[in-house]
């Protein structure tokens, strides 16, 4: 395993037992829960049996790259979706092509089958590398999904104490990470969402089952899970070190595992 940077961003990279440069490549991204570094999701999720290329690259403003808990805290508190999330979004996708190119010339990896993982606002990267046409991937599995961001804001003003209040450039933001607004553009990806049933229902079970709806109506094939007993994170906090394994994320990388194994053809 390595733990490095390319293109200035921070990754963890498993490659496959067989070393096969042409072997399926996954990408996975934390959340800003915990697990909330590549490393300590690498631990959470390590996507146990399934033989291909893993790199879980950070999230800005996180890990290595994070300014200091009080420092996101005052960003949030400021502006969350200005300052935080539509940031983080825009920011993960645009740096993918760049941290793939090197990547791929660091670690011998070929153009192979590609698919994204993701981890609430990890999800929301996977999601919108998908329908951004950054990356071709045949498979998405969404965990814990921010896959509507109205929701998630309502929620976490409710949390916090706070009156949010919407601009025309924060609704901008909110449409472009809308990813049941924007289902079509997923084309032939197939999806499955995985959601905890402690989660909340409103910020991110019902979205979740909004997305699968809305991609089965235009064909393609899209699957929603619920694991009891989880809520939203998939390690105990701080969720920064790798950690041991949750019971409830065992079964999330189990589900995971399935779903690409069937969809990149290794099952």
């Amino acid at each position: 395993m390595y733990s490095t940077s390319a293109a200035g961003v921070p990754y963890v990279l498993e490659p496959p037992s067989t070393g096969a440069a042409d072997a399926p490549l996954v990408i996975a991204w934390h959340l800003m829960d915990a697990p909330r570094t590549e490393r300590a999701f690498a631990a959470a999720l390590p996507l146990a049996g399934l033989d291909v290329w893993k790199l879980y690259p950070g999230l800005p403003l996180s890990g290595e790259r994070s300014p200091g808990g009080e420092e996101v805290m005052r960003l949030g508190f400021e502006e969350p979706v200005l300052n935080l999330h539509g940031r983080i979004n825009a920011e993960a996708v645009a740096e993918l092509p760049a941290l793939l190119d090197e990547v791929r010339g660091r670690h011998g990896i070929a153009d192979g089958p590609v698919a994204v993982v993701g981890g609430s606002a990890g999800a929301g990267v996977a999601g919108g590398a998908v329908v951004g046409k950054v990356v071709a991937a045949r498979a998405a599995v969404l965990i814990s999904p921010l896959v509507q961001l109205r929701p998630v804001v309502d929620l976490l003003a409710r949390q916090f104490g706070m009156d949010y209040r919407w601009t025309p450039e924060s609704e901008a933001v909110a449409d472009r990470m809308d990813l049941v607004w924007r289902s079509h553009e997923f084309g032939t990806t197939s999806v499955r969402c995985i959601v905890g049933g402690d989660d909340d229902l409103d910020a991110f079970l019902y979205p979740a089952g909004r997305l699968r709806d809305m991609l089965r109506e235009q064909g393609a094939r899209a699957e929603l899970r619920v694991v009891n007993d989880m809520g939203h994170a998939l390690a105990e906090e701080p969720g920064v070190e790798p950690a041991p394994q949750t019971d409830a994320a065992r079964q999330v990388d189990a589900m995971t595992v399935e779903f690409l194994a069937q969809e990149l053809e290794l099952a």
